[in-house]
């Protein structure tokens, strides 16, 4: 199959890179009408509990949570003062007439109501409410609003714009900040690293040709999906790390056959054919590796999670694409000036024996050492995992100086319960049961973490209750003070609402679902190794040794972000403790996506010198000094690419990209330069061993 699709580019070479331009432009115009429709959200589960709450709330009783929260701040009096109280009237009226704006609700309207006055007394909130779900681009152009022209001074009073409209639009400004800082690092830099990796200038152009490719043509898949679904933010940092990535992965495979079959006296269509035929396959079979591992995400009932599978089964789509369509066609064009601009001679010419055969040998000769040491090595990386602990991303995420986080810390620090981000409870049909209501409302009351309790609201048959509580919504704390409230012996048809329950649902439903995630990784992943390589052995291999790998990248970012050590490397950020939930799922599945894509590489070149009937050991030393190279210099870049992240001022980007960057560089050093190499030693031709009646349903290479 490979080899046909081999000549048909050779064939129609000039016509498939026209359409390739084309299609990449007219994907570039269109997809970029996706960046204002994303949105900051997609943490809730819609399945859940908390959802049917808020459901209720916003459809039957027309109830919202306020969009903006601003904080009126008297300083040195108390906001009953009557200059005070003059001044909030004349600023809420103000407020209450800016375009966005539905109504709003302070202190002062409500007639003093203690839950909207802070412990002191000398500040109030002045609660907003806006068209829109709270995420939502129309929330967000809000907080941006407020922000801008609510936060500072006011005729003597101190204003502090919050809530999750200001939240929301300050995270997204930021990543939006960060990620053009980001590829303004990587991509120059990138070019540079590549011309070295491949040294000639139009060599090191191919991998960004696949890469701008797959990133322009994922933003268009994306585009489309937002017509359909919401689509988060976040999905954009995948998308270009991811591009970048896979586009230099897969080049570097395909340019460096190419120039292999060149040296070995072919024709230039011949070498396209077999570099198709060959590298193609696996290029093939690795994005599909890939991209099954990635659409795990899809699992997830969040829509946060879905957005990163959407983004990563689309870039690894289109970077299959153009690397076995895209780049095939224009190497037939090129030909031989894939040689030209000569930076560095020595990585033109493809070795037999060089330092990364001397160092499998070397590894051989001492396999059961080496497998001991690496694996106490890990071990030693793994251990601070018992500290991890998990949480949800919220305003800590940004830098403490920014506005949204000085707000939000405010409100944490001077009021004493979450007033907009209240415990909502809804008892259908509970209208007519006041006995076992106060009952439960008298149990509610002394829960811990739970400062006051609204008096019960009767809305038709059902009854609406308020409660505040002290701790930040999207917490640990939270989520074990969700379930306490729902344990309480209460009536039937209680609902437990708000944003607190909101994330414990999440969380939850995380928890319920990986297990089939993983089980779906862990059994595509076998399967396809077998396929392609006919053992039963290297794939329950890989698995295991990718487990390891992961577990020792959780434990250096347990360390790293949840213990606050190696600041002066990632740069600053506010210690919660926690690592959030959603990006230690999205490392985990994204780094064993890679690593699979690295052991194909090499599992490929290594099957291949074996079928052609070397000896177990020469053809893991050639093997892995064919790809090892490839595998190194691919890591390298690629870790790079992440690594850009970490200039992000957003606490859960930073840590994508530091965690991704550390785990892609042990997985090519570690793991494939010396677990992988040891343990073939050691199994030696049982490698290669599967049933007679499975081998029927493996690829032929």
């Amino acid at each position: 199959m490979f080899e046909r699709l081999g000549r048909v580019i050779v064939k129609y070479r000039r016509s498939a890179v026209a359409l390739f331009i084309v299609s990449v432009l007219v994907s570039g115009v269109i997809g970029s009408l996706v960046f204002s429709r994303l949105d900051s959200g997609g943490y809730s589960n819609p399945a859940s509990e908390s959802y049917e709450v808020y459901e209720y709330l916003k459809n039957d009783l027309k109830i919202e949570d306020p969009a903006i929260v601003v904080v009126v701040d008297a300083e040195v009096v108390e906001v009953t003062d009557p200059t005070v109280v003059q001044k909030a009237a004349a600023l809420e009226a103000k407020i209450a007439q800016e375009p966005g704006v539905t109504k709003t609700l302070s202190y002062w309207s409500s007639g003093g109501l203690e839950s909207l006055k802070s412990s002191d007394s000398k500040a109030a909130y002045i609660l907003i409410y806006g068209e829109g779900d709270a995420f939502s681009p129309e929330s967000q152009k809000l907080g941006k609003f407020f922000q801008e022209n609510y936060d500072g001074s006011y005729e003597g009073l101190t204003l502090y714009a919050g809530g999750v409209g200001v939240i929301s639009h300050a995270i997204t400004k930021k990543i939006s900040d960060d990620l053009k800082i980001a590829e303004a690092i990587s991509i120059p830099l990138t070019f540079i690293l590549l011309a070295f990796v491949f040294g000639t200038l139009v060599a090191s152009a191919m991998p960004l040709i696949v890469g701008v490719a797959a990133i322009l043509g994922a933003f268009f898949i994306l585009y489309l999906f937002t017509l359909f679904t919401d689509v988060s933010i976040y999905a954009l940092n995948l998308t270009t790390g991811m591009g970048l990535g896979l586009g230099i992965d897969y080049a570097l495979l395909m340019v460096n056959r190419f120039r292999e079959e060149l040296q070995r006296g072919k024709s230039v269509e011949d070498s396209v054919i077999t570099t198709v035929a060959t590298a193609g396959k696996t290029v093939f079979y690795s994005g599909l590796t890939v991209l099954v591992t990635l659409l795990s995400l899809t699992f997830f009932p969040l829509p946060f999670l879905k957005s990163f599978g959407y983004a990563g089964v689309s870039v690894v789509t289109i970077a299959v694409i153009g690397a076995i369509v895209g780049l095939p066609a224009i190497l037939a064009v090129i030909g031989k000036k894939i040689d030209k601009g000569v930076v560095r001679k020595s990585s033109i010419t493809p070795k037999d024996d060089g330092r990364w055969a001397q160092t499998a040998r070397f590894v051989m000769k001492r396999p059961v050492a080496v497998v001991v040491l690496s694996l106490i090595f890990m071990g030693i990386l793994t251990t601070p995992i018992a500290n991890i602990k998990f949480s949800q991303g919220d305003s800590r995420m940004l830098p403490e100086t920014n506005k949204a986080a000085i707000a939000t810390a405010l409100q944490a620090e001077r009021f004493a319960g979450r007033t907009g981000e209240p415990i909502e409870i809804i008892i259908k049909g509970g209208s007519d049961k006041t006995e076992e209501i106060a009952s439960y409302v008298s149990k509610l009351q002394v829960e811990p973490g739970v400062v006051a309790v609204v008096p019960p609201e009767i809305y038709g048959n059902d009854v609406r209750i308020i409660a505040y509580h002290s701790m930040l919504p999207r917490t640990p704390e939270a989520q074990e003070l969700i379930h306490s409230i729902r344990d309480l012996p209460s009536i039937d048809q209680t609902l437990v609402g708000g944003v607190a329950a909101d994330y414990t649902d999440s969380q939850d439903a995380i928890a319920q679902t990986l297990p089939w995630a993983f089980g779906w990784i862990a059994l595509s992943v076998l399967i396809l190794i077998f396929v392609f390589t006919g053992s039963i052995i290297l794939p329950i291999k890989a698995v295991i040794l990718n487990i390891l790998s992961l577990a020792a990248t959780m434990g250096v970012l347990t360390w790293v972000f949840v213990d606050g050590n190696l600041q002066w490397l990632v740069g600053s950020f506010t210690e919660t403790g926690t690592l959030d939930t959603s990006i230690v799922i999205l490392i985990a599945v994204v780094v064993f996506g890679l690593s699979m894509d690295y052991e194909l590489f090499l599992l490929s070149r290594i099957r291949e010198e074996h079928l052609a009937g070397k000896t177990n050991i020469e053809s893991v030393a050639l093997g892995l000094q064919r790809s090892g190279r490839i595998i190194t210099a691919a890591a390298a870049i690629l870790a790079f690419v992440f690594a850009a992240f970490v200039t992000s001022g957003v606490t859960s980007i930073k840590s994508m990209g530091f965690g991704v960057a550390f785990a892609i560089i042990l997985d090519a050093t570690i793991v494939r330069g010396l677990l992988v190499p040891a343990l073939m030693r050691l199994m030696g031709e049982r490698n290669w061993w599967a049933p007679k009646w499975m081998q029927r349903f493996t690829l032929h290479h």
